[in-house]
């Protein structure tokens, strides 16, 4: 009697424990769901992407316009921080972000013939931008010293302030705010996946996150990159 209510036992205990195998893999089945879900509700839609990479944008420009500063007061003053500068502005903001919005969102506003000429002085815009980068990055070399190249850069940084900061904020409170409007969900879902598999091509995973690293070691290097010394006093 004893052996079988032993045998009866393990059998119980395994088929509980069966049980449990099936309950366990069932419910990690249900966690695999819900976090994949919630993924993709924290996935970025196009608008959002665009308007945090205009503020990559705005931090170089603020370091475009401390270089100025420092150039006006006569300090000596590493230029190779402009020329990485001008760097980033090339490679992710004209290479990337402006090419995303050539192909995917000035395209759609033309076809509606909606916004007017907005999308076609954008685009003008880009044209002139990349022309003034290539400049400064030709003119930030030889900077150092006070002379025609120190000069000319000045003036070209400030053109391209100028330019671009009513630049990224037409876009970014006329423009970006009405995609939606113009293309499907599905449309919506696929443009954020193109953008992000074209950031993952050209800068590898946490592209975004890297260039902000990038930023904010020049920022460092430079004296700005604590924000409590703007705070208005």
């Amino acid at each position: 009697m004893g052996t079988d209510f032993d045998a009866g036992k393990r059998r119980l205990i395994s088929k509980a424990s069966g049980m449990a195998l099936v309950g366990t893999l069932v419910a990690a089945g249900r966690l695999d769901s819900v976090l994949a879900a919630a993924k993709k509700e924290e996935k970025v839609t196009p608008p959002e992407d665009l308007m945090r990479e205009h503020g990559i944008l705005d931090r170089v420009l603020l370091i475009y316009e401390t270089g100025i500063r420092k150039f006006a007061r006569m300090e000596d003053f590493d230029a190779d921080i402009l020329t990485r500068s001008a760097e980033i502005v090339r490679d992710f903001i004209e290479d990337y972000h402006e090419k995303n919005e050539e192909t995917y969102v000035f395209p759609r506003f033309r076809t509606a013939r909606t916004m007017g000429g907005l999308g076609d002085t954008l685009m003008l815009q880009h044209r002139a931008g990349r022309r003034v980068t290539a400049s400064i990055i030709k003119l930030a070399p030889n900077s150092r010293r006070d002379g025609d190249d120190r000069r000319q850069l000045v003036s070209s940084m400030q053109i391209f302030i100028t330019m671009y900061r009513p630049h990224a904020a037409r876009e970014d409170t006329d423009l970006f705010p009405k995609l939606h409007e113009l293309v499907s969900n599905h449309e919506y879902d696929a443009m954020a996946e193109e953008f992000e598999k074209e950031e993952h091509r050209l800068f590898g995973e946490d592209g975004f996150e890297k260039m902000v690293d990038r930023v904010a070691e020049i920022e460092r290097a430079i004296g700005i990159y604590d924000l409590n010394q703007f705070t208005a006093g």
